[in-house]
């Protein structure tokens, strides 16, 4: 056996005839020639080890052209073999546990799901049920964590077990949540308020359900610094409208009890939002976001939102509301909104979007670190931030993050040119990647996978773009999949990705949804599911139902339970 030169290392095996170079009684040819028992002890040439005597190593010292030392080359294809068998494992292995760490990386999805566990009870509180805030849950840790009935509930994504369940006080008020499938839900911890009056107080809980030491929240600092709302990162925030009341000037603000509004609000106060360490009340941050001037519409108490959830009530006799006031917390960004204060602010206390008009655009956080700023009203633009809040890089037109990446390489943006035609790459910061045609526009960065970016574009098909240079790879179109089925106005609503394959959630103009699993690489049609096929009892995206990764399981979350996908 040797290596043949010029194949890359190629193992080359030798064809012997034993007649040309045969061993000596008693000793036969084995690696480096090394002597072997003489089973021929009548000297007639046979023993067991030969051919004719039926012994253990069939064609050893025949003279038929057959391996003559088949044993010493079977052990050394079980090492070679064994050593790329134990290579490809560890890939698969260290593959699978960077997939428990990727938002929307899923351990398996090379075949068809089906459900493995059920979990039924109540998903989220009844006030955010009852306000349209369904499936408000969070990734702790490797569990998934919301409330039900009064209580905190943990489950373990793999079996749907309870790994622990916390009992809530009286008007319990946890975060921050988001909602499965539509906002980012991994959190470091929760913040807990319960209790009423003189009697709220703030707890915390990490991913093993450790529970801090309760800690009173003063009517004081209530009366001085605004209502308590569980923060992101450990924190408790409170926020208040700040400056004379005299300052607020309505101009020719107008809306009907219909809620038709027109004209400006020109004056206004700003607003105060600060953070406190949630175990020690110690202040961490605070901020001021002043008012701006802001179209009639933006200050319509028609949504009815308010920072204490209590502002369900709609004033008919004055649809102008300027001091209303309300707020999206998240584990990555505190969205502020309300007459004249639209912006976002940073878990440290960054605020950023202070010069997007209000109405016009917004913040959003990238999965890979930092935020963007986006403007939709005149030139398209994005500005980036890093994770600190600073400006990094401006982009013309409204950048796109992938859906979900593999988790190998830095992070990557694309972004239309404002005709339409064009479709450019950007690291994070805004330094150019490549710029490519790609004759159908880009609607959606579906997934960053094995190097290539799949896009869903204007023609509503899925097109796989080499990472490297934007030339387009291969192009699965939808609308006539592979069971020949035809989905008319087919929409990716969710991404996840094993690192390999790209699972699409998939809904049609027809209101009919599916699963569809394609090699990331190729292109090719894994496997698919459509309508009650896809998991027993049906599968979809919607504001009742959606799907979440933790831990490398796919989970779907509705208002009464949850079930294990695999």
């Amino acid at each position: 056996m040797a290596r043949e030169p010029g194949e890359g290392g190629r193992l080359v095996f030798e064809l012997v005839d034993d007649a040309a170079g045969a061993a000596a009684p008693g000793t036969r040819s084995g690696p480096g020639d090394l002597p072997l028992p003489d089973d021929d002890a009548g000297g007639d040439g046979a023993g067991p080890g030969d051919d004719d005597a039926g012994g253990p190593w069939p064609g050893y010292g025949s003279s038929n052209g057959r391996l003559r030392v088949l044993v010493p080359v079977a052990a050394v294809l079980a090492v070679v073999l064994g050593t790329g068998l134990a290579v490809d494992g560890a890939r698969d292995g260290a593959r699978i546990e960077r997939m428990r760490d990727v938002s929307g990386g899923v351990a398996d999805v090379s075949g068809p799901l089906a459900e493995t566990w059920r979990w039924e009870g109540l998903v989220g509180s009844r006030t955010a049920i009852d306000e349209g805030r369904g499936n408000e849950v969070a990734v702790l840790g490797d569990v998934l964590v919301f409330e039900s009935d009064g209580e905190l509930v943990a489950l373990r994504p793999a079996t749907g077990e309870e790994a622990w369940t916390l009992p809530l006080g009286e008007d319990p008020d946890c975060g921050p949540f988001g909602a499965a499938g539509w906002a980012r839900t991994t959190t470091p911890s929760l913040v807990c308020l319960d209790g009423s009056g003189a009697d709220r107080a703030a707890t915390t809980v990490g991913p093993d359900g450790v529970v801090s030491a309760r800690r009173a929240l003063p009517a004081a600092d209530t009366d001085r610094f605004g209502l308590p709302r569980p923060g992101p990162d450990g924190t408790v925030l409170r926020a208040r409208r700040a400056g004379p009341g005299s300052a607020v000037d309505l101009g020719d603000a107008r809306c009907t009890d219909t809620g038709e509004c027109s004209g400006t609000v020109v004056d206004g106060q700003g607003l105060v939002l600060r953070a406190e360490d949630a175990v020690t009340g110690a202040e961490r941050w605070s901020t001021v976001v002043p008012f701006r001037p802001t179209r009639a519409d933006q200050c319509n108490n028609w949504l009815g939102s308010s920072w204490d959830g209590g502002g369900n009530t709609v004033d008919l006799a004055q649809m102008i509301d300027p001091r209303v006031f309300g707020a999206r917390i998240g584990a990555d960004l505190v969205q502020l909104y309300g007459c004249g204060i639209e912006t976002a602010v940073t878990p440290d206390g960054v605020p950023l979007g202070a010069e997007i008009e209000p109405g016009t655009g917004g913040v959003s956080s990238l999965v890979s670190g930092g935020y963007t700023e986006f403007t939709f009203e005149g030139m398209v633009r994005t500005v980036l931030y890093d994770g600190d809040g600073a400006v990094v890089g401006e982009i013309e037109g409204h950048a796109m993050e992938p859906g979900v990446t593999d988790g190998a390489g830095p992070g990557v943006l694309l972004a239309m040119d404002p005709a339409g035609s064009r479709l450019r790459a950007y690291e994070t910061d805004g330094t150019p990647r490549w710029d490519a045609t790609t004759g159908a526009g880009g609607q959606l960065f579906l997934a960053q996978v094995a190097g290539t970016m799949l896009v869903m574009t204007g023609a509503g098909d899925v097109r796989g773009l080499d990472a490297a240079t934007g030339e387009t790879r291969w192009v699965w179109d939808g609308a006539d999949d592979a069971d020949g089925r035809y989905l008319e106005d087919l929409f990716v609503s969710r991404t996840f990705t094993d690192g390999e394959s790209v699972l699409l959630l998939t809904e049609s103009g027809s209101g009919g949804a599916g699963l569809v699993a394609l090699d990331a690489a190729s292109g090719e049609v894994v496997w698919e599911q459509h309508g009650d096929a896809a998991v027993t009892g049906g599968i979809y995206q919607g504001f009742d139902r959606s799907l979440v990764a933790v831990d490398g399981h796919l989970l779907e979350v509705t208002p009464s339970g949850v079930r294990g996908l695999g």
